[in-house]
């Protein structure tokens, strides 16, 4: 299940998670993210456990956005033990986003 992400939440539940974090940065007028979308979908089930899937709307909470310099979306931030460890931006074919996502899964 995917986490809806606010400013309320964010610290909660992304810095504080005990598994690794996918933050999708998105806005509801970016086609690239309505791209990817399903395919994040997709891994919230298909890792369920191992990792948490979150989606923060940057028209909604610019401020966390900004905390994290996010100028372009989607940008993808990949969180663990509280930090941001890997950062991909763009859509791009489901192959590249699991290759993206797994070598922070052990």
């Amino acid at each position: 299940m995917e986490i809806e992400l606010t400013t309320e939440n964010f610290d909660d539940e992304v810095l504080a998670s005990d598994v690794p974090v996918l933050v999708d940065f998105w806005a509801d007028w970016c086609v690239p993210c309505k791209m990817i979308a399903p395919i994040l979908a997709d891994f919230a089930k298909e890792y369920n456990g191992r990792l948490r899937v979150g989606r923060l709307d940057v028209d909604a909470h610019g401020e966390i956005a900004a905390r994290y310099n996010i100028v372009s979306i989607p940008t993808l931030l990949l969180f663990r033990d509280g930090e941001s460890r890997d950062q991909h931006v763009g859509a791009v074919p489901r192959e590249t986003l699991q290759a993206f996502i797994e070598p922070h899964l052990s």
